[in-house]
């Protein structure tokens, strides 16, 4: 059962239950328990399982290992300490691995002190990095907290002489379990959990997260099941005891009127204005390019407070050495700016930060926070963010996203279910370990939150393709690695190198390198392979300011030829982060709101007031939403929860476009838009063009579509079936069946010290594709790749409600038909023109466009009036 944890304990009663040294040690050094320790710690030393969810800073690592350096202290001093490990704590984050070796080292000395006498409680760390050397060391004198990874975890369950070690595990840590549970790592995960309980029996589950919801799933994801039931667990929430100080801002007075290069300098100004005011800044940029971007102009704009000593950059694709100087430097208070991408890697230790900058929309609620709660680091300072914005979609979502923070509502992470891709990779880990029971096995993996609806048949379909009964897949050099006694229902590991071959292969994340674009077979340049995923032949693009059609892909290299006209896939598409769908329905009623306002006459005054109050902006950010919707209300309609409206126009060369104004972010958009190009190309016979954003998406062709047609036959029932024909020979389909053929096994990513290069695997991902198809398209592994493609990559379920919101009426369907893109269109319909236009054709772009829309307005307002 979960419940919330309401009792709080006094300081007295968990003294009670800590060892006295231990006590005096915690006296000598806090003044007080925080919130989440006075709840959390004498559960912790009962052996309950409990989630801990609190903001960075509130002392959660503390409440975790707390009452467990209580009983290993009680053991040493009754030198009844053996040498296996009591706890594990698991990390995503290697950074965060060493950070929690070093600040369990503090207490434990200190303790020893106290103690005046060596305890000899052990703590070290296992990753993929450790040596050999380390590794034999921690057979020896295993650590009684090992601090590790979840692949590295499931490497020490088949490791024959390390598994002793483990069988007296009591406790079990897992650090940002917000960021696991939304992905095939955290599903990978939850398997190794099952598989350690079935070795060593029940053990206590300790889950630290920063804000994030649903509580009760993330809780659910961390104990399992039982029976068809979850395990017990106490849910400690204190995610809104520490007060956030955060403000939506704008660098200029009128984000229309002014130029890109009057805000691309107002910016800079605006964030050299801020650092200036703060000691340490933390910037985030949303993406790599955007980081290196941001350090190389701050520099060269303001070489008086900038220089290499102070500002440095942190992103994944630096190399280790260079993210370790400035993780060393930030720590140590040397640094006034530090810029990041999307993942900041720094562990917990990170020094004092005062503000935290983002760069437009972090895209979700929860991501807003977690970056936010970086500054303030201590447990009553307050944490301190400032979001710019650049555009007036931007200024609209990144409002509401200010509202729904301070006003606690969080958007939903999403756990990926039934990836029959890891369990393939478990169920050759499981036969290792021992002979298994069929039916029990089956019992195990269902246990697992990711896997409780497993089906039966999905299970013996991987099974049977993990035991080589898909004879033609040898041709392929796919071969057994396990056998199966159906008379006995039972089944084992094949073949000497079992071992080797899981723990050398094993894990989720895919390897991913840079590819190399062709043209003539001359190297023009390079994109990224989730920007070549999106690539299906005839689309254009830019690259080095040129534009080239993608005509096909093979391994790590696309082949293009030069091409003429806007490109229809934006060049910064791959790194832009995904809407949230709950913060975008939120956008949605917001605009149902506003014309709602709108339609009862109410005064610009009566309407700025209600803006103020109910977005929390300021009068410049307030007066610029609401002639975005004034102009979008007299020009054309407005597009709400409550309205999907679809818009014809005619642009530059006499394209046809039609663009859905569905703001319920790109991977629903991406859904939606691919079933509807699918069924419209298949009636017409024609190449149709699709361009996509989280306000909405488009349709183009040089000829008429009847794109309302086809989409009133697409429907919550058939688009599963759409998707998956439309995927078939998409570069996205043979991405995602690469990476689930590498975690499945089918493809090994290396064997006998030979490492198969990311370009390799996608040839050989190709090939196998093709013959998978051929021989079963229900083949488990591609019925997985097709999964992923809709269900984490894109968003089906995002798209089924939605469809199942205008069968209902919930959602009614409008078109018109415009001579100029409106206002809540430009921003998608433009992206392709302003992509290879010269920057300072951009603002006059922009502002032409405007302009012609406000003469429409005024003509409009004019005629009523009279």
């Amino acid at each position: 059962m979960i419940s919330k944890q309401e009792k709080s304990y006094s300081k007295k009663e968990i003294y009670k239950n800590l060892h006295p040294w231990v006590k005096e040690w915690f006296d000598k050094t806090f003044t007080d328990f925080t919130p989440a320790q006075k709840k959390a710690i004498i559960d912790i030393h009962h052996h309950e399982n409990v989630l801990i969810s609190s903001p960075t800073g509130s002392g959660k690592t503390l409440t975790a290992f707390l009452s467990i350096i209580s009983e290993l202290t009680t053991l040493a001093e009754k030198e009844e300490l053996e040498d296996k490990v009591y706890c594990i704590y698991i990390s995503p984050l290697k950074a965060l691995d060493n950070d929690i070796e070093k600040n369990l080292e503090k207490p434990l000395e200190e303790i020893e002190k106290i103690a005046g006498k060596p305890l000899g409680i052990r703590k070290a760390v296992r990753t993929g990095d450790t040596s050999q050397y380390q590794r034999q060391k921690m057979l020896k004198k295993p650590p009684h907290i090992l601090i590790t990874t979840p692949e590295t975890l499931s490497i020490l369950l088949v490791a024959p002489k390390f598994r002793l070690k483990l069988s007296n595990v009591k406790y079990v840590i897992i650090d940002e379990i917000h960021s696991l549970a939304e992905n095939k790592r955290g599903v990978h995960l939850s398997l190794s959990l099952e598989r350690l309980q079935f070795l060593i029996g029940n053990y206590t589950r300790i889950g630290l997260s920063a804000t994030v919801s649903p509580l009760t799933e993330i809780a659910k994801f961390l104990v399992g099941y039982e029976y068809g039931v979850e395990r017990n667990c106490k849910i400690i929430d204190v995610n809104y005891l520490k007060e956030v100080d955060m403000e939506v801002l704008c660098p200029v007075d009128d984000i229309v009127l002014a130029d890109d290069e009057d805000t691309r300098l107002g910016m800079y100004d605006l964030v050299d204005e801020l650092a200036m005011q703060h000691k340490t800044t933390l910037i985030f940029t949303n993406t790599r390019s955007g980081t290196e971007s941001f350090v190389y102009n701050l520099k060269k704009m303001y070489p008086k407070h900038y220089n290499s000593n102070n500002i440095m950059a942190h992103h994944s694709s630096l190399s280790k050495e260079s993210r370790l100087i400035t993780e060393t430097n930030l720590k140590e208070g040397k640094l006034k700016v530090v810029v990041s991408s999307t993942s900041l890697e720094l562990g917990i230790d990170i020094g004092y930060i005062d503000l935290v900058i983002l760069i437009n929309s972090p895209k979700s609620v929860s991501r807003a926070l977690q970056r936010i709660g970086r500054s303030g680091h201590e447990l009553h300072e307050k944490s301190k963010g400032r979001i710019i914005v650049t555009d007036r979609d931007d200024l609209v979502e990144c409002a509401v996203l200010l509202k729904n923070a301070k006003e606690g509502r969080i958007d939903k992470i999403k756990t990926p279910v039934n990836c029959l891709d890891v369990l393939a990779q478990h169920l050759y880990g499981m036969s290792i370990e021992n002979i298994c029971d069929i039916d029990y096995t089956y019992d195990i993996i269902r246990k697992s939150y990711c896997y409780k609806d497993l089906s039966r048949d999905d299970y013996e379909d991987v099974l049977s393709y993990l035991a080589g009964e898909y004879v033609e897949l040898e041709d392929r050099y796919v071969y057994a690695k396990i056998w199966i006694d159906y008379d006995k229902k039972r089944f084992g590991k094949r073949g000497k190198l079992a071992r080797v071959l899981y723990s050398t292969n094993i894990g989720t994340i895919p390897d991913r390198s840079a590819v190399q674009v062709k043209c003539d077979g001359e190297v023009v340049g390079k994109v990224e392979e989730e920007f070549m995923e999106k690539l299906k032949k005839g689309d254009t693009f830019v690259l080095g300011g040129s534009i080239y059609r993608f005509n096909y892909g093979r391994g790590m290299t696309i082949n293009v030829t030069p091409s003429q006209g806007p490109p229809t896939i934006p060049s910064w598409f791959s790194e832009q982060l995904p809407l949230a769908f709950d913060l975008a329905v939120d956008i949605q009623r917001f605009r149902s709101l506003m014309e709602g306002k709108f339609q009862y006459k109410k005064s610009k005054t009566e309407i700025l007031e209600y803006i103020h109050d109910y977005l929390y902006v300021d009068d410049f950010a307030a007066n610029a939403i609401y002639e975005y919707f004034h102009e979008q209300y007299v020009y054309a309609k407005v597009p709400s929860s409550r309205k999907m409206l679809i818009e014809y126009y005619k642009g530059f060369g006499g394209k046809k476009f039609v663009v859905f104004h569905s703001l319920f972010g790109r991977k629903t958009n991406d859904a939606l838009s691919r079933a509807i190009a699918y069924i419209a190309a298949t009636e017409y016979n024609r190449d149709l063009t699709i361009s996509i954003s989280d306000n909405g998406f488009y349709l183009s062709s040089d000829k008429k579509i009847n794109a309302l047609e086809s989409f009133k036959k697409l429907n919550s029932g058939n688009i599963d079936n759409v998707l998956e024909k439309a995927l078939n020979k998409t570069e996205v389909l043979a991405h995602r069946f690469r990476d689930c053929a590498g975690r499945s096994l089918m493809t090994l990513r290396r064997y006998k010290g030979d490492q198969k290069s990311a370009g390799r695997q996608q040839v050989r991902g190709k090939i196998l594709l093709k013959f998978v198809q051929e021989m079963d398209n229900n083949f488990s592994i591609l019925k997985e790749a097709r999964r992923e493609s809709t269900e984490d990559y894109m968003d089906i379920k995002g798209a089924k409600k939605v469809l199942e919101w205008i069968e209902s009426g919930g959602m009614e369907v409008e078109t018109i038909s415009t001579l100029i893109p409106s206002p809540f269109a430009y921003n998608l319909v433009s992206q392709g023109y302003l992509d290879v236009l010269a920057q300072t054709d951009k603002a006059e772009f922009t502002k032409r466009m405007h302009q012609a829309v406000l003469d429409e307005v005024k003509s409009k307002l004019k005629e009523e009036y009279y």
